[in-house]
């Protein structure tokens, strides 16, 4: 008997073959996740998380029947699944090496970042992964133009396959829901760890990991949220602001904030030897002012968060775990989101935000809307746009000439937020020069590239200082570095504390001098505009008072790291004083975040 004369057994080989194409995409994944270990996969699926295993075979089975049922073909539809879940996994180990977390669900609106993309994977992985896209796509439209001549009975079991499954994902996609039936099933056996994503993927399997990163509310409820409550703690801190605007006067000076991109201190981290001294521009600039170090919420990347935190005032450490990307998750869904920008617009401030790359990252262009920039300036619209021998990016020099043109314009006081990207990665073969030299374990080409860059980096910064005590407008700048860059080999980041490898520098400048040299030992992002007022003695708000109330009792903090009494602690432990203040910024948080926005007709953010 031959095999293909016989329908049932056609049948049946090509339901084995779905089976395996399913448990091997999903042993893919796995082994992705585990950098790269077989063993690890393996143990995952039949030994240690059994269940969640084929939980999540049952998942991408519903993906599989979607490709499948498109295409109205078994074969085509499981080339087409192979190619995605291939992209997939490729993609989750990238980020693994380099920023030490997993993929999200809202990463994969960066898809269509081909510019970063092909950057941060290189020329040779990029364009691959382009040509398997390219070809899985051509053979599911062709399949789906051949799909015409089905016969009527598989077209009716076609699109029945396609109804159920695409109802089933519908479903799965409310994962986070109480009732949701997968993730009762899940928490039979799950151990979620909300505080280390990178833990939780490991734990539960990627599929498991990845669901419950899917929408979920920005915070929980906190007890005693009401009208009456968030009145009370703008009453308190409006007072507050009130007493100290007295004796303010608004001379409304020109304020900057640079974000620069990766730009931290490798001298700081053990394991490694510098030669030369790469940052001696940027001390030269931080002797002589407020300086310090600044908590960072992640390690290699995060960019838009310590953003968010640095313009909002609000923390990531108390949202929701899983609100992994505020910028892209929750404020393009906001009409109203109080900041130093709409804070800075009532005093008769223009708000521009410049960022020398692509606006669609981070919806950046949708969140500065609701913020309230009145312009963003990107690589398109940008009048210098210089770049240093290999490297991509538009450097920093050519970023702060774009401001000097702005600040130039003295008609009226001006907010200014830059992104810079010189020093985004990768690293390795930026630059032909290099100067500065290091040994240790790891990719050294890459770190002494990333020495070249911040060197470029803080010679700009120092420059573009001298050129600012040139304006007839006093102009105050505070800068920071977002994060360490994901370079660093597991021998040094072992060597180092926690805390070590999520500081970076800042520092806050006054165009006058009139800031006096302070070390700070740490602080987080969310401090800066209340820090940066008071310094200045510059008018202020009950929310920014609310704020330094706050930073007395708890300098810096991220989930997981509190810095108390000069010590970096795991869990947080307050008087009651403090814990009163702690709560009082949680409620306000909420409300703005979650909540009804009681707060914003209270004075709060005036």
């Amino acid at each position: 008997m031959k095999i293909n004369s016989h329908p049932y057994l056609k049948i049946a080989l090509k339901g084995i073959a779905i089976v395996l194409l399913i448990i091997f995409s999903n042993l893919y994944l796995q082994w992705c996740q585990n950098n790269l270990s077989v063993e690890l996969a393996l143990k995952f699926a039949f030994s240690w998380h059994t269940a969640k295993f084929f939980l999540a075979c049952g998942v991408l089975l519903l993906v599989y029947g979607v490709f499948a049922s498109l295409a109205g073909s078994v074969l085509i539809g499981g080339i087409f699944y192979s190619v995605v879940i291939g992209i997939l996994g490729y993609a989750n180990h990238t980020k693994m090496v380099y920023r030490q977390e997993p993929i999200y669900p809202d990463d994969l609106k960066m898809v269509t970042q081909f510019d970063l993309l092909r950057t941060m994977i290189g020329n040779g992985a990029f364009f691959l992964a382009i040509l398997f896209a390219l070809v899985a796509i051509g053979a599911i439209g062709w399949s789906i133009y051949r799909s015409r001549k089905l016969n009527r009975r598989l077209q009716v079991m076609r699109g029945a396959v396609l109804v159920v499954c695409s109802l089933g994902l519908v479903y799965v996609s409310h994962f986070n829901d109480s009732n949701n039936l997968l993730r009762k099933a899940y928490n039979q056996t799950a151990l979620w760890i909300p505080y280390s994503q990178k833990m939780n993927y490991y734990n539960t399997g990627f599929i498991g990991g990845f669901l419950y990163n899917l929408r979920v509310d920005a915070m929980t409820k906190p007890e005693g949220y009401s009208k009456e409550a968030i009145q009370a703690i703008a009453d308190t801190y409006n007072a507050q602001a009130a007493e100290k605007n007295q004796d303010r006067e608004s001379e409304a000076p020109n304020i900057v904030y640079v974000m620069s991109e990766s730009f931290s201190d490798p001298s700081h981290l053990n394991g490694l030897s510098i030669t030369g001294d790469p940052l001696k521009d940027y001390y030269h600039v931080a002797d002589q002012t407020i300086s310090g170090k600044m908590l960072s919420q992640n390690y290699g990347g995060g960019t838009a968060n310590i953003e968010f935190e640095a313009l909002t005032g609000f923390a990531m450490g108390l949202l929701n775990p899983q609100m992994t990307t505020p910028y892209t998750m929750l404020v393009p869904k906001l009409t109203q989101l109080p900041s130093l920008v709409s804070f800075l617009e009532q005093s008769g401030y223009t708000a521009t935000a410049i960022h020398p790359y692509d606006t669609s990252m981070y919806k950046r262009k949708d969140v500065y809307g609701v913020m309230g920039f009145e312009q963003f300036i990107d690589q398109d619209t940008m009048t210098y746009t210089d770049k240093i021998e290999n490297n991509p990016y538009i450097s920093d020099e050519a970023a702060y000439k774009e401001v000097l043109a702005l600040l130039e314009n003295d008609q009226q006081p001006q907010f200014v937020h830059l992104v810079t990207m010189q020093t985004h990665m990768p690293y390795a073969g930026k630059y032909d020069t290099l100067n500065y030299q290091a040994s240790g374990p790891g990719n050294m080409a890459s770190l002494e590239n990333y020495l070249q860059d911040i060197s470029y980096s803080s010679t700009a910064l120092k420059n573009f200082v001298a050129e600012l005590e040139q304006l007839d407008r006093r102009t105050l700048v505070v800068f920071w570095g977002d994060h360490l860059p994901g370079i660093y080999a597991d021998e040094i980041k072992d060597q180092n504390e926690t805390a070590a490898l999520h500081e970076t520098e800042f520092l806050m400048v006054d165009s006058q001098g009139n800031f006096a040299p302070e070390d700070v030992p740490v602080t987080s992002p969310f401090y800066f505009a209340p820090n940066l007022l008071e310094a200045s003695d510059q008018p202020t708000s009950g929310f920014y008072q609310l704020l330094l109330a706050l930073q007395d009792e708890l300098p810096a903090f991220e989930l997981g790291q509190y810095y108390q009494e000069g010590q970096w602690q795991t869990t947080l432990a307050l008087d009651k004083e403090a814990q009163e203040i702690y709560d009082a910024y949680n409620l306000i948080q909420y409300d703005v975040l979650q909540g009804e926005q009681y707060s914003l007709t209270t004075g709060l953010f005036d």
